[in-house]
C-alpha cells in the first residue's frame, strides 16, 4: 500500500493488522491508536500515511480539515476486541 514502509507494516502486524483488508476494516484512526497504545514511538505522519494508504494517495495530499478529523477520531476510545 502507498505510504507504508517496512517499519509501519511491522507495527501494524504487531497489533494484529496483517492485510490491507484488515486495515480498511479497522480504519486509519483506530489502527494508529492501536500502534501508539503498544508503546511504539509514532508521529501524526503515521496516521496520515495510513489514511493515505486507504485512499491510495500520498499522505501530503490530505487537506488540513481531513487531517484534523483524523486527529479528532484518534481521541475516541478504542472498541474492545470482538
Amino acid at each position: 500500500m502507498k505510504n507504508l514502509g517496512k517499519t509501519s507494516v511491522q507495527w501494524l502486524k504487531a497489533v494484529g493488522i496483517h492485510s490491507p483488508e484488515q486495515l480498511r476494516a479497522v480504519g486509519a484512526a483506530a489502527a494508529y491508536s492501536k500502534v501508539k497504545s503498544r508503546g511504539f514511538r509514532v508521529s501524526k505522519v503515521l496516521l496520515y500515511a495510513l489514511e493515505g494508504a486507504l485512499l491510495d494517495v500520498h499522505w501530503s495530499e490530505l487537506n488540513e480539515d481531513h487531517k484534523s478529523k483524523l486527529l479528532k477520531d484518534t481521541q475516541q476510545p478504542l472498541s474492545p476486541p470482538t
